[in-house]
């Protein structure tokens, strides 16, 4: 197996620029996961293809207003901050102003991605200002240390030493702000970011959120559950389909191709993600009544294939709930899927990640021949792209 065997042609006027005008319209390819076949439909369609009894299951984060453009306070030159994952706990308390511990809302350490890197070191005295409508400073961020083995990400696996820390831009930085909360700072001065195929979008920001979303917790958008409309959704209950929520943070490793040539040797990127206990029992009772599981979104199979013990229920396995644990889960070729029967997915990065886990779920020969058909009938690529559901 190589990387490349998951490479395809991408023409760039096929990435989507601009969500559907409408959510459910955007067509849809349906091909079955054992077989192949593929069928040419619109997403709401997807009706057609759901039972009563089945259950689908879909991550409810929202994305963040994570990107900060703002000004060095020293220079007053361009700085860029982009939240990555918040530090909490033990790891955070070292960074924290005890000026401010009475005011917990109004601070928090971030893990960031800092632009220019090299003038925003920790020791420097680096603080950046972000301004809102008004010209006022609403939220600050001072690089406090190196994203290295004091945070989250590196306690489950993904720590990074100081030396690549700095090359890549991560740092450490305390956030603070002087009005009542950090999340309205957040909402006066942040935007939410979008991928870096898609170039000079300006439409509605809410639009990259799905109807259905909660908690600002991710940097990207769990995209297949773009096409669902409420009306559609509620149709789908009406028609005895179940409906519950996991929550994957998703973070900006979700673009990355791999860059190994054996794509085994490519290390996997840390999530944090929650499985409620209602959500385990809604899997449990659907399989147990001959229903299937249909997870919307590689988000949403990441956290559930992540929540299978293979040693609950007397060695036998079972999927057990989760509250933000971590989770490196890479899913290849060869992996074995517990939980889900069906994938609403949206088309992928070449040598990505994802291509690799949709391939694993059904074949990699199944998936390179859907992609060409696809690319050949001018099917809408990639975020805010058009729907694939991989058919139990």
């Amino acid at each position: 197996m190589r990387t490349e065997d998951f490479n395809y042609d991408l023409p760039e006027e096929l990435i989507a620029q601009e969500p559907a005008a409408v959510r459910d319209a955007c067509r849809m390819l349906v091909m079955d996961r054992e077989s192949g076949e593929l069928e040419d439909r619109i997403f709401r369609d997807i009706e057609e293809y759901l039972r009563p009894g089945d259950l689908l299951v879909a991550n409810e984060t929202r994305v963040m207003p994570a990107r900060l453009l703002g000004a060095k306070r020293d220079t007053g030159g361009q700085a860029e901050v982009f939240l990555l994952r918040e530090v909490k706990g033990e790891k955070a308390k070292p960074y924290l102003d005890e000026a401010l511990t009475e005011s917990a809302n109004q601070q928090a350490i971030w893990e960031v991605l800092v632009r220019p890197g090299k003038r925003l070191k920790p020791g420097s005295g680096a603080v950046v200002d972000f301004t809102d409508k008004q010209g006022n400073v609403a939220l600050s961020a001072e690089v406090v240390d190196w994203a290295s083995a004091k945070t989250d990400a590196a306690a489950t696996g993904e720590g990074q030493d100081a030396e690549a820390s700095a090359a890549k831009g991560e740092r450490i930085a305390r956030l603070t702000t002087t009005l009542p909360s950090l999340d309205e700072a957040l909402h006066a001065v942040g935007h939410t970011p979008l991928p870096p195929y898609i170039k000079n979008y300006a439409g509605d920001e809410e639009l990259y959120q799905t109807v259905y979303s909660r908690r600002e917790a991710s940097a990207a958008a769990p995209t297949a559950g773009l096409h669902f409309t409420p009306e559609l959704i509620e149709r789908l209950k009406a028609n005895g389909v179940r409906w519950e929520t996991v929550e994957l943070e998703v973070g900006l490793d979700t673009f990355r191709i791999v860059d190994e040539d054996d794509p085994t040797k490519h290390k996997m990127h840390t999530e944090f993600y929650t499985v409620p206990q209602t959500t385990v029992d809604a899997i449990n009772e659907t399989h147990a009544a001959g229903g299937r599981v249909i997870a919307v979104g590689t988000t949403s199979t990441r956290s559930l294939e992540s929540a299978w013990d293979s040693q609950a229920n007397g060695g036998e396995g079972a999927i057990t709930a989760r509250n933000r644990d971590a989770t490196s889960l890479y899913l290849l070729p060869g992996s074995t899927f517990h939980v889900i029967d069906g994938l609403i997915t949206n088309f992928h990065v070449p040598k990505s990640t994802l291509m690799m886990l949709v391939s694993a779920f059904s074949s990699r020969e199944h998936i390179m021949a859907a992609y060409r058909h696809a690319i050949e009938n001018r099917y809408r690529m990639l975020s805010f792209g058009d729907a694939m559901f991989i058919k139990p």
